[in-house]
């Protein structure tokens, strides 16, 4: 089976930044992709001046003209659009399940009140509910769209391993370098050899993967911040997270950690959703 990205796509040159970057694995991957706009009841706040019974014709010519513009350099992938309407995050977390996504990627406008366009608005609750890793860029994010450096934290949750299969699968594709962080936010001993194992555990991985790696353990109290401040430090291009939720359902926000990353960092950021039955399991 082919293997395909889908971005969520609003027109913005927030969106197009995100098509940009996932072309660029697309072509890594040899995948095809797919780009869906939602039609939903706020179009109105979006960038088209057409009146209603004319805007499926108006997004149908907007998506044939970056088709024409990109479609070189994905050769004979598949590259399509496809439009549905109803509500956004719905939308494009059914979308990806149906072509069997093997990744999402997705503008975003972060937290700075800026929601012209409905991506960003609409980026958290995809992350939120989608089971697919998702990619997140930030508007304005000016940064070279092929993988050199990838950070992905450790903590001491069972969890915080899951994202390290993607991880290593997308630096394979580019020969990036993984830079292995071990966050010390507790002096408790058996905690802190947790993260060691954890960290061990992930250069052992990556060794058997044939991926180039770095470790570093670094003490805070703002896992966040910290993140960030060290993939500056070395120059990343991808930040690599699990995505922290409530245990219940009917909750689709994202808890503090996970949110505040996509909302806020320079760099894009790769949340993966938590499985409890694969990957590390025990």
């Amino acid at each position: 089976m082919n293997k395909k990205i889908l971005v969520g796509i609003d027109f913005s040159d927030c969106s197009i930044n995100a098509l940009e970057h996932a072309i660029t694995i697309a072509q890594r991957a040899s995948s095809g992709i797919t780009m869906v706009w939602v039609n939903h009841l706020d179009y109105s706040k979006e960038i088209f001046s057409v009146e209603p019974k004319d805007l499926i014709k108006e997004v149908e010519g907007k998506f044939n003209g970056i088709i024409k513009k990109y479609k070189s350099k994905l050769g004979r992938e598949e590259f399509n659009f496809q439009i549905r309407k109803g509500k956004v995050y719905k939308e494009i977390c059914a979308a990806a399940d149906e072509i069997n996504a093997f990744l999402i990627v997705i503008g975003t406008h972060g937290s700075t009140g800026f929601e012209e366009f409905w991506i960003g608005s609409n980026a958290n609750r995809v992350v939120s509910a989608t089971t697919k890793p998702i990619i997140t860029i930030r508007a304005g994010v000016d940064i070279e769209k092929g993988l050199k450096r990838i950070v992905i934290p450790f903590d001491s949750t069972k969890v915080t391993r899951q994202k390290l299969p993607m991880t290593a699968l997308l630096a394979k594709f580019f020969n990036a370098e993984v830079h292995i962080l071990g966050m010390y936010t507790s002096s408790l001993d058996d905690i802190r050899y947790r993260i060691q194992n954890y960290v061990e555990q992930a250069k052992d991985y990556l060794e058997e993967n044939d991926i180039l790696h770095k470790e570093t353990f670094i003490e805070t109290d703002h896992i966040t911040e910290t993140t960030i401040e060290y993939a500056l430090k070395v120059n990343a291009n991808l930040i690599s997270i699990m995505t922290e939720q409530e245990t219940k359902t009917s909750n689709l926000w994202l808890g503090p950690y996970a949110s505040q990353m996509v909302n806020h960092s320079p760099i894009p950021v790769l949340s993966i959703h938590p499985d409890r039955i694969r990957f590390f399991n025990g």
